[in-house]
């Protein structure tokens, strides 16, 4: 598909021949680099580790003692014979595309991405490129996600009205990307803000890095429900439900994600509440990264991967599938992280 493969697909990872790294390889290699903190796309074991300074917390968080250098969104990195920049993704928080140079062809692999800006994230950056290697988690024309501030608005109402009721509303939202970004919706004036451990140590390290988010109360092993009548719950989506919620007595339960516009999905997840919002790009999204690249080659990712790629070839283009272990965002909720 390329007149020079900058990058290979192998069963460790996309791998980069001339720098000898990979990128976001989901089995140990030595030297990897990672577009964000995920762990269907950051895993334990490889020797070596390079980020973005901003997700570099997260990482070492959720890793541990790893050997993890960072970079600066936009420096370039001569790795042996490859130049390497990384650049904002929007996904979630520090999360990266990786540009990769060789002999003047150039690839980039977008990881995860979304176009809407959220306040939070560092703003998706369309990046000009021979190769293109994207995501279809939402490659259906189906997906279509509402402004971010209706969103807000939905999510408001909803929390006033259970609380009206003498109900506690609990959010269900990914602990890391997706529950920050939904704290950064809410309001409030309406009341505060009690977060489980998972989201909170999250919510804790994004602070100490200068986002700003709303303060937040730590659900403690002796919090009870009554302290709080007036609060609304974030929680990991595998705490609704749990023995963990049965603190607060009486609950709406309700579930953050784009899988939330497929009314199956909905009914398995038997929450009260769905909301439509995803830190992945819509169908317009995905179809306007790709143009904006310029690309002439697309290789397609997790997701919908069999009909966006036709799809893209119908339009002209060069495309193909790549079979990766990763999971995007998984429609049953388990966390992905």
């Amino acid at each position: 598909m390329s007149k020079s493969q900058v990058l290979t697909f192998t069963d460790r990872g996309i791998y980069c021949p001339a720098g000898d790294f990979y990128i976001d390889p989901w089995r140990p290699v030595d030297r990897a680099l990672i577009t964000h903190g995920h762990a269907d796309h950051a895993r334990p074991g490889h020797n070596r580790y390079l980020a973005t300074q901003a997700a570099a917390p997260i990482l070492k968080h959720r890793l541990g003692d790893i050997q993890l250098e960072t970079i600066c969104y936009g420096e370039t990195r001569n790795i042996d014979g490859a130049k390497v920049s990384f650049h904002p993704a929007g996904h979630v928080p520090g999360s990266a595309q990786i540009r990769v140079e060789v002999d003047g062809e150039i690839w980039v692999v977008s990881g995860d991405y979304k176009l809407e800006p959220d306040g939070l994230s560092e703003p998706f950056e369309p990046i000009k490129c021979h190769s293109f290697v994207t995501e279809s988690t939402f490659g259906l024309p189906i997906f279509h996600w509402q402004a971010q501030d209706d969103i807000s608005a939905q999510i408001n109402a909803w929390w006033r009205t259970a609380i009206a009721n003498g109900i506690t509303p609990m959010l269900g939202a990914y602990s890391l990307g997706k529950a920050q970004r939904l704290l950064s919706l809410l309001d409030t004036d309406i009341g505060p803000i009690l977060s489980h451990g998972a989201v909170e140590n999250t919510t804790a390290i994004l602070r100490e890095q200068g986002y700003r988010l709303p303060d937040t109360v730590l659900v403690q092993p002796d919090t009870k429900g009554t302290e709080y009548p007036d609060a609304l719950v974030i929680a990991p989506p595998g705490a609704l439900g749990s023995t963990w919620a049965r603190r607060f007595g009486k609950v709406s339960t309700g579930f953050a994600s784009g899988w939330m516009q497929m009314r199956g999905v909905r009914r398995r997840r038997s929450v009260d509440r769905g909301f439509v919002i995803s830190d992945h790009a819509d169908w317009d999204g995905l179809n306007r990264a790709v143009t904006e690249t310029g690309a002439e080659n697309v290789f397609v990712t997790h997701g919908y991967t069999d009909i966006f790629a036709r799809w893209l070839k119908d339009r002209g283009l060069n495309a193909g599938i790549v079979s990766t272990e990763y999971e995007g965002e998984a429609a049953e909720g388990a966390e992905t992280e």
